[in-house]
């Protein structure tokens, strides 16, 4: 019984070896999964790696800020499309109100894209076209209304394929 224990430790310990060499093989993560798994990327790490998309500096609560913004526009794009359905301009023009420009939205989308080239004239042009839906609401123009809405959509999926949230412990000076 000792015997083919014995075999088994020979046959790891040269598994772990260069032939000839007694150097460890450079892909010893196969040889040894657990002894090298600090070495490894964190999966956090690895799905940075696939996703090639650039990254907005953010420090934790500006991302969650982000975050936070990021999902009232879309309860707002919901609201819309609601009001929309029922041909009640009155709530799409207040409920796009909402994620249109202002001065302070402004400024937000330049703090917010001071590290990541191209992020802040994105997120402007996103909110210039939420003032869109406004206007056709106001106007009472349920197609205008809906070809507003799909621009300032198209202005969000554009924006989430380029960029990428990157959680910083300190900004890029």
């Amino acid at each position: 019984m000792k015997a083919p224990r014995l075999l088994l430790a020979i046959v790891l310990c040269l598994a772990c070896r260069v032939q000839g060499e007694g150097e460890p093989t450079a892909n010893r993560e196969h040889a040894l999964p657990f002894a090298a798994a600090s070495t490894r990327p964190s999966a956090n790490e690895a799905l940075d790696e696939l996703d090639r998309r650039r990254p907005v500096p953010l420090l934790p609560m500006m991302a969650q800020h982000q975050k936070q913004s990021m999902r009232e526009h879309l309860q707002v794009v919901q609201e819309v499309i609601a009001a929309a359905a029922q041909s009640d301009f009155e709530r799409a023009a207040l409920a796009a109100k909402r994620i249109g420009f202002s001065e302070t939205m402004g400024r937000m989308c330049e703090h917010m894209g001071a590290s990541a080239p191209g992020f802040t004239e994105q997120a402007l042009a996103f909110h210039h076209s939420a003032d869109e839906i406004v206007i056709a609401a106001n106007r009472q123009d349920g197609p205008a209304l809906l070809s507003a809405l799909s621009k300032t959509l198209s202005a969000c999926t554009s924006c989430h394929a380029t960029f990428k949230q990157q959680v910083v412990a300190a900004l890029p000076e």
